[in-house]
């Protein structure tokens, strides 16, 4: 028998639902878009097989829904088109006023120019903008100061490529390359002048691949430089990387400004531990960041269907939902039989911003909102549901914003506050804090640390504050336990494509309570997933 949860999107969009799946069951037939849902005398999953992140082709077919359609933008920004719009979202940022009379199609117009989805209603489409440029402001002054040193770097880089081959003048194989500086791995390009000859300094541990000329065969081969009077584009990697893996799984390479001795990417196909038996009980958690959750349901490609089907949760948790409380009930019609417990709370004192939701298949034994502080609880950041032997929070911790405006009522209100009610809960069982935390707490955590220092997420004020809050009061970051020294990240900015390159920050979490750390079984990330800035993250806990 199946469980089934169902969101009913009214758009063209196929298979646009929210399904949950219970394994090990008999099957009866799953009908879309009208799904019969089967009670299930059984609340918690019986097996934890990681269904892998990489959509698998073994019948030449491939999940809909989980890659960008063929048809989809690319999110590639080119010189031109990064001075035009930056403009554009400039004279907006200046005069607000501008936004609100616009159009819908110069709303639409505007969005597509920034790359940003752009369907829905007028209201929608103005929410989009705004929190766009809002997000823009936090991300503008690192990426200035990136893009600064990129270009000095490549001005002033004098480079030599070295290569052990006898009587020849050319290199076509560095993989024996000597040892010499770190390279961030991943996809680089430095852009040299035309007047000047300029070569590029190279050394691997192991295998180089490069760009060729000819990328019709994807198999791995030696190493190749392609090199031009513009481009030179070098992958470093602990093993040899195709280019093609490079396109489809660019958290795969690891990209870090200052990697460390011993950091690897994440690369979930192979880091995931082998599933428990089926005589284990366990609950499987996963937490999202959907950045406005109508929008997901109207994204192109996107289908929640198979999602759910693909990772079989037992509980969904939401952040940024951007809903209304006249939205609520829409939402919840959307919920077929079997799956009718879910929780949600939206800001009130900021229409269309914010919002956390819990949706289960497992009725919980308690529910509650907020911390319980009205000063804290007007913005729709929190949910709690309580079960047998845990809390579980969503949570939404708010953003320390445009100039830090919000950065001591960050750390010298929310922290402490959200901290002491989660001990208080402690008092009875333990918890499990889950969602958009809003910090990146170590330099592996980040892309570029040097360059965000004062950039909201990454302060040292942020970072201290989630130390001793959170860490230093007992409760686990599960990810960074069970990977110490992997680079995983779960956001990237929308500005220059950051999720291609792989630049990204580290700020979802899964914090648990000391005494259920050690049976977590399972922190993942499933970076694959599109249609937000962020990607799902998941939790498999043993009962």
């Amino acid at each position: 028998m199946k469980q089934v949860l169902q969101f009913v999107s009214t758009s063209s969009i196929n298979l646009t639902s929210f399904a949950v799946v219970q394994k090990h069951l008999n099957t009866k037939t799953l009908v879309c878009p009208t799904v019969k849902a089967l009670g299930s005398k059984r609340p918690f999953s019986n097996s934890s097989e990681p269904k892998s992140p990489i959509v698998e082709d073994k019948k030449d077919m491939k999940l809909k829904g989980l890659e960008p359609s063929p048809g989809s933008k690319k999110h590639v920004v080119k010189e031109n088109d990064v001075n035009s719009y930056s403009i554009e979202i400039e004279r907006l940022r200046n005069d607000p006023a501008i936004v609100d009379k616009m159009t819908v199609q110069e709303l639409r117009k505007t969005l597509k120019s920034i790359m940003v989805p752009a369907k829905g209603r007028k209201d929608d489409l103005l929410s989009a903008l705004k929190s766009f440029m809002n997000n823009d402001m936090c991300e503008q002054e690192s990426q200035i100061r990136e893009e600064q040193e990129l270009l000095i770097s490549s001005e002033n880089t004098s480079v030599e490529v070295k290569a052990r081959k006898s009587d020849e003048d050319h290199v076509d194989d560095v993989n024996d390359t000597p040892e010499i500086v770190e390279l961030n791995q991943g996809k680089r390009r430095l852009k040299q002048s035309g007047s000047e000859s300029k070569t590029v300094k190279v050394t691997t541990k192991k295998k180089l691949s490069v760009k060729s000329d000819d990328v019709s065969d994807f198999k791995p081969s030696r190493a190749k430089r392609k090199v031009s009077s513009d481009t030179i584009t070098i992958v470093e990697q602990s093993d040899e990387i195709s280019t093609t893996t490079i396109q489809t799984e660019p958290w795969t390479v690891l990209a870090h400004k200052k990697p460390q001795k011993g950091w690897v990417a994440y690369n979930p196909r192979t880091m995931r531990p082998p599933p428990l038996t089926r005589d284990t009980k366990f609950v499987k958690l996963l937490s999202w960041n959907v950045n406005g959750l109508r929008a997901l349901l109207k994204l192109e490609g996107f289908s929640a269907l198979q999602l759910a089907q693909r990772e079989d949760f037992d509980v969904l948790c939401l952040q940024e939902t951007k809903l209304q409380e006249k939205d609520i009930e829409e939402i919840k019609q959307r919920l077929i039989d079997g799956y009718e417990n879910s929780f949600w709370t939206c800001s009130v004192s900021k229409l269309g911003y914010s919002g956390t939701a819990i949706i289960s298949r497992i009725k919980p034994l308690s529910v509650r909102y907020g911390l319980g502080i009205s000063d804290h609880d007007s913005e729709g950041r929190l949910v709690t549901a309580e079960f047998d032997t845990f809390y579980l929070i969503s949570g939404y911790i708010p953003n320390s914003g445009d100039g830090l405006r919000r950065l001591s009522y960050r750390v010298t209100q929310w922290d402490p506050s959200l901290s002491n009610y989660l001990k208080e809960l402690e008092k009875s069982k333990p918890v499990v804090l889950t969602g958009d935390l809003n910090c990146a707490h170590e330099e592996i955590d980040i892309y570029n640390p040097a360059g965000n220092r004062r950039s909201a997420g990454f302060t040292d004020e942020e970072r201290k504050s989630f130390a001793t809050n959170f860490l230093s009061k007992g409760f686990v970051d599960t990810f960074r336990r069970q990977h110490p020294g992997v680079i995983g990240y779960t956001y990237w900015g929308y500005r220059h494509g950051g999720r291609k390159t792989n630049r990204g920050w580290r700020l979802d979490y899964f914090l648990v309570s000391e005494s259920i750390a050690d049976k977590v079984h399972d922190s993942y990330i499933l970076p694959d997933v599109t249609g937000s800035d962020h990607c799902p993250i998941g939790l498999i806990i043993k009962l």
